[in-house]
């Protein structure tokens, strides 16, 4: 049986906005936190930065290059078998069309519409923030 680690993984996540509209991606069956929805996003590798690291996750599982337009406060998040650190990005594409590579579908949604979606515990807590964003910027 594997010890309790209180190492704490850093996670990025991206927030694409467009025409007014957020894109969330629904995790599919094999991932853990299964059915939930979240901003797409990855584990840091060692050595990479955090914009780094959203840049390349979002190219591989949307197929798209993003630029980011503003690094949000990052969160802790104890999930029961890990730790994250989560990592939000406000940020927009600059090339390509969004493909669901990796998640079960992707979709854009208003920002009224967030509240409602059954996300992963950690994009939940950051979900007002990027609500309140998005006012701002509208």
């Amino acid at each position: 049986m594997s010890s309790t680690s209180n190492e704490v993984t850093q996670v990025t996540c991206a927030i694409i906005i467009e025409k007014g509209k957020i894109l969330a991606a629904l995790r599919n069956r094999q991932m853990s936190e299964s059915w939930k929805w979240e901003f797409p996003g990855g584990k840091i590798d060692a050595g990479e930065s955090a914009e780094d690291c959203i840049k390349r996750e979002i190219n591989e599982e949307l197929a798209v290059s993003i630029v980011i337009t503003e690094r949000l406060a990052s969160i802790i998040h104890v999930y029961p078998e890990k730790t994250i650190e989560l990592i939000p990005f406000i940020c927009t594409i600059s090339k390509g069309t969004v493909c669901a590579v990796e998640h079960e579908k992707v979709s854009w949604f208003s920002p009224e519409e967030l509240p409602a979606l059954n996300w992963a515990g950690a994009d939940k807590r950051i979900i007002q923030e990027v609500i309140n964003k998005i006012e701002i910027k509208a």
